[in-house]
């Protein structure tokens, strides 16, 4: 395949130039800070090292670019599969409301009965914090003894002060 030397017109300078600043995806504004240096006459290997990426990575912005200008450099290609337990967070979430579980091993139960999916422990966990529910830590209130020891009645002194 050829060599692509990066040559940007008047108004996707305009466009680059104001992407490479102010675009709210940092990404986007990575690529197209590789696509302005590159079009400035720097190498793909210096425009690596300025950017602070490989050069794969700078070859896979400029096939993207090549490929479909501007609008191709801006598409996301990362894939983020949604979780199966996702159609029924609301579902979830008013049973443990109802119920709160006490144990992640219930908790996986739980959504088994109701969902008919059986995660594992590490899978739930995660769903549920991802959700916003919080694991609350139960510990025990301390008692006092219900008899007075002889040894416990009176205080013991530390030091003896002379007569």
């Amino acid at each position: 395949m050829a060599w692509l030397r990066v040559q940007l017109s008047e108004e996707e300078q305009r466009v680059v130039n104001e992407e490479r600043s102010s675009h709210p995806n940092p990404r986007i504004r990575e690529k197209t800070l590789v696509i302005w240096l590159l079009h400035n006459g720097l190498t793909r290997q210096d425009a690596a090292k300025i950017v602070g990426v490989s050069r794969a990575t700078v070859q896979r912005y400029v096939a993207a670019f090549r490929d479909g200008g501007l609008d191709g450099l801006r598409q996301s290609s990362v894939n983020r599969p949604a979780s199966e337990m996702a159609a029924y967070r609301e579902l979830i979430r008013e049973s443990f409301e109802k119920q709160p579980v006490r144990t992640v091993a219930e908790a996986c139960e739980r959504i088994f009965q109701l969902t008919g999916l059986r995660r594992g422990p590490s899978q739930v966990r995660k769903f549920l914090k991802d959700m916003g529910l919080k694991f609350l830590r139960v510990r025990s209130i301390p008692v006092p003894p219900k008899k007075i020891w002889p040894s416990t009645s009176k205080p013991k002194r530390l030091f003896m002060t002379p007569n």
